[in-house]
């Protein structure tokens, strides 16, 4: 297996299903089933995943098997007189939650909703072995477009097979060396133990929206020349680092790796968690950002690796440490580049009438389960056009409730800070704004 494809089953098997992206779309009127048929023909054909499927040797490791040809079914169902809206939710739900034989099945499943005669929804669901967030939009752009050019030379197989060349190999060494750098100097906590709270359940999901804080990422964007990105971790980690207590603060950021030569158009996994220190005490934040470039070009040039040479380092370095270092506490910002660069909106847009300065953002939790969560705090960044919009998952052993609302609204009350710091620079004349 690639090295995507290989820390994509880790999660797989430590979360219990098949990992599952998508979900349903509406159909333009006059859709038809051949034009789906199509649609599904062409990715099938197209995109080595979809047609991937795993064999396991003796030892129980598992290889990808790629077929040349191959049957798969388009499921068609009718609504009958149900509300089809409905009938297409439960049939997502029903893809999402029934296992896969990732031996005998394809990592993509899809159907369609037939109401009165047409079809109304289109319902699509590929596993994350099979395709990560930025191959999705990549496929999603040459299914609109009917792209017939070949596709990129790199696919999965390929990948797997420079990954155990000697040029593979000098890669993962390197990324290996780096991280027992880290894994060797940094403090073993991450969090400061939370007592359980009886009745309440243990892993929690939180989103935040900000209108406010978008602009004044910008601005800080502006004053430092550095990108909204950089900007977002630097805020995370001195948020972090004043909830918790515990600094420096070591952050898992997840690389993209798709500016690798021959990697940026392919239609595959290829995320990977990297890593990196960061000390968030600097009194100036524009310091806090610079060591935040510095740390984030470090974790993107070795955040391409053999997960499982990885785990056996952490395993080794825990034994002779005498203690295991927690690094679950991650960072993701699934942003476009045209979000990461965008022009900063109006301020008077975000402010109140009464012109008492920016609107809070708004806070919710809106999952909670027993269930075991894959990491003690994960922070997501996501398009939203007028806002920084925000998704947490966190262990409420790790953090409490309150530390998760306050770690968002931590990062959004020093923006607002900073932003107001840029313009009283830029109206003394103090500072520079870049264009960039």
């Amino acid at each position: 297996m690639s090295w995507g494809q290989s820390e994509n089953w880790s999660t797989i098997q430590a979360i219990g299903n098949w990992f599952p992206l998508g979900g349903v779309k509406p159909l333009p009127a006059g859709t038809g089933i051949p034009d789906i048929a199509a649609e599904l023909r062409y990715l099938m054909g197209r995109y080595q995943p979809m047609r991937t499927r795993l064999r396991f040797d003796a030892d129980g490791l598992p290889r990808q098997v790629v077929s040349g040809s191959g049957e798969i079914a388009l499921e068609v169902v009718d609504a009958g007189d149900s509300d089809p809206d409905q009938v297409a939710e439960t049939l997502s739900e029903r893809y999402r939650s029934a296992e896969i034989d990732f031996t005998t099945e394809w990592p993509v499943r899809m159907g369609v909703v037939r109401h009165k005669g047409e079809l109304t929804h289109l319902v699509v669901l590929m596993s994350h072995l099979a395709v990560d967030g930025a191959g999705a939009l990549i496929m999603m752009s040459e299914v609109a477009a009917g792209v017939t050019t070949p596709v990129p030379e790199l696919q999965p197989l390929a990948q797997a097979a420079w990954q155990n060349s000697a040029s593979g190999r000098r890669q993962n060494d390197a990324a290996l060396r780096y991280h027992e750098g880290i894994l060797r100097d940094a403090a073993p906590r991450r969090y400061r133990e939370q007592p359980p709270v009886p009745g309440q359940a243990r892993y929690w999901q939180g989103e935040f929206d900000s209108p406010a804080m978008l602009p004044a990422v910008q601005a800080i964007a502006e004053r430092t020349g550095l990108g909204s990105s950089t900007v977002l971790l630097a805020l995370f980690a001195k948020s972090l680092s004043a909830v918790t207590g515990i600094h420096p603060v070591l952050l898992r950021p997840i690389v993209g790796n798709r500016f690798r030569p021959g990697l940026s158009g392919v239609v595959c996994t290829l995320a990977q968690a990297g890593l990196c220190v960061l000390d968030a005490s600097a009194e100036s934040f524009d310091e806090t950002v610079q060591q935040a470039q510095r740390s984030l070009m470090s974790a993107y040039k070795h955040g391409y690796y053999d997960p499982a040479s990885m785990e056996q380092l952490k395993q080794r370095v825990a034994r002779e440490r005498g203690t295991a270092v927690e690094t679950a506490c991650f960072f993701n910002d699934r942003r476009g580049a045209a979000m990461q660069t965008q022009v900063r909106p109006d301020p008077s847009t975000t402010a109140p009438e009464d012109g008492e300065g920016p609107r809070p953002g708004t806070f919710r939790w809106v999952l909670s389960q027993d269930s075991p969560s894959l990491e003690s705090l994960f922070l997501q960044v996501d398009d939203v056009p007028d806002a920084v919009h925000m998704t947490f998952v966190m262990d409420s052993h790790c953090l409490s409730l309150a530390d998760g609302e306050a770690l968002v609204r931590g990062m959004e009350t020093a923006a607002l800070a900073e932003a107001a710091d840029s313009t009283s620079r830029i109206g003394t004349g103090v500072g520079a704004v870049s264009d960039r």
